[in-house]
């Protein structure tokens, strides 16, 4: 599996409906941390927010996203919202798969 594709999978695993992260934020900065991003965390009432910034020249580039989700009906799914399935296709089902947790993982894979 490659690393995208197992960081999108344990993103989707994140119940993070907001403003609640459930882990998403620490799987994220693990895998800045260890490109050499130094993360700053940032507390906006109750939504936790991180500033990953590697290196400290201009030009600045700045990727911004999001790793929460609105509820989900989970009676209305064929797969669990949050349970991160692949299918025989190569399909992953899940809170996020279209959104910013399958963007954010291509962003951070190593």
């Amino acid at each position: 599996m490659t690393d995208a594709l197992e960081l999108t999978r344990a993103l989707i695993a994140c119940p993070s409906v907001t403003p609640a992260d459930a882990g998403c934020q620490a799987l994220m900065t693990e895998r800045l941390a260890a490109s050499g991003f130094r993360i700053e965390t940032l507390q906006f009432g109750s939504v936790t927010n991180l500033w990953a910034r590697r290196g400290d020249v201009s030009p600045v580039l700045c990727f911004a996203g999001h790793t929460d989700v609105v509820p989900a009906d989970a009676e209305d799914w064929t797969h669990p919202p949050f349970g991160a399935h692949l299918d025989d296709d190569g399909y992953i089902w899940g809170r996020g798969t279209c959104d910013m947790k399958n963007e954010l993982a291509t962003r951070c894979a190593t």
